[in-house]
């Protein structure tokens, strides 16, 4: 048995290593952008989770740049929401926020008229007494009803 190697082995337990060619930064540097790595992934992740998009056709620039940018943004409203829970809500992820938040949609309604057109009514259904709690929590708002338009 290599007792030197098996020294090692046991102070390295436990412990992440990282291996960079940015030799000049400072190592808790290092660390803040790989974490914000894992986010940043994470958030693409669940973005192609929760909203079907896959990568498709990516050998265009413009659906590559595209595709960035939508990651991106996912990766923004992630971050947003993320500082709201931890400031209004420490004990919610914001995973779970949105998983609670996927019960409340938004709809139109269609009612034909008598000359042929239909009055189209968006509507978001109204919260449960949960939402409204968890709303208030995070000191965030439902908009107001949309307004009827009459449609062709």
């Amino acid at each position: 048995m290599r007792r030197d190697k098996l020294h090692q082995v046991r102070r390295r337990e436990g412990r992440y290593l990282l291996r960079s060619n940015l030799t000049g930064e400072d190592p808790a540097t290092l660390w803040r952008y790989y974490m914000q790595l894992t986010e940043v992934e994470q958030a693409f992740k669940e973005l192609k989770h929760d909203l079907a998009v896959r990568p498709v056709f990516h050998q265009l620039d413009r659906r590559i740049e595209a595709h960035i940018f939508v990651a991106f943004l996912a990766y923004c409203l992630q971050v947003t929401l993320k500082n709201l829970t931890r400031r209004h809500a420490p004990g919610l992820t914001p995973r779970a926020v949105l998983e609670k938040f996927a019960a409340l949609q938004m709809v139109d309604v269609h009612l034909p008229t008598t000359d042929g057109r239909h009055l189209v009514l968006p509507r978001h259904t109204q919260p449960s007494p949960e939402h409204r709690l968890l709303l208030r929590q995070l000191d965030l708002q439902l908009p107001e009803q949309p307004v009827p338009r009459i449609a062709l």
